[in-house]
């Protein structure tokens, strides 16, 4: 039996400058946004041609949909990472203070909603499609198992719970706390997780 087959030095290279890519866009749609991010600045950031970036990725739509699978990926291995001795409702909680945390440090890429043509890429894509998938049902059994312990209201539906777990770790609220300056980092996460978790009573 034959071990895994090594990469030869051009496949390393080009691994290594596709993840410089992705960095690069990560960056770019968590500061500027999908809309205002063009492959100019990608090739720019990353210090190469357009023509070479084209290379690597055929348009902006596949840019955007590279950084999602790299943020899926990182959110799924953080998800099975979390001790499966833990309540249910504390990982949830833990993974969504994961992904305040990532957006803090300005690592959450965002995409618009009602970009049709991002829209109709991403559903394209498979990798990406499936991590979703993969995703939504991790958190779906969380969410489950949290009502079976009483930890989340019953009669609530559960993709009702795994959205708004979804729209808190992308909320506008998270950029306008920060730029106001009045609370640190950890109090905006703390006081997020609060009101998601503990409602406003």
């Amino acid at each position: 039996m034959t071990g895994p087959q090594k990469l030869s030095f051009k496949q390393q290279q080009l691994i290594v400058r596709e993840d410089a890519i992705v960095d690069a866009v990560n960056g770019l749609l968590a500061r500027k946004g999908y809309d205002l991010m063009t492959m100019d600045e990608v090739a720019a950031e990353v210090g190469i041609a357009k023509a070479s970036l084209y290379k690597h990725f055929p348009s902006k739509e596949a840019l955007a949909a590279a950084a999602m699978i790299r943020l899926l990926e990182n959110t799924l291995a953080h998800v099975r990472s979390l001790a499966v001795s833990m309540p249910a409702i504390a990982r949830l909680r833990a993974i969504l203070q994961w992904a305040l945390e990532v957006r803090m440090q300005g690592g959450l890429p965002t995409l618009p909603a009602q970009n049709t043509s991002l829209r109709e890429a991403l559903v394209k894509n498979m990798r990406y499609v499936g991590k979703v998938l993969d995703l939504n049902e991790l958190l779906g059994d969380l969410i489950e198992q949290a009502k079976k312990d009483g930890a989340i209201r019953s009669d609530l539906p559960t993709e009702v719970v795994l959205f708004t777990i979804y729209a808190r770790s992308c909320d506008p609220s998270v950029d306008y706390l920060k730029m106001m300056g009045q609370h640190s980092d950890r109090q905006i996460v703390d006081f997020l997780l609060l009101t998601c978790f503990n409602g406003l009573g």
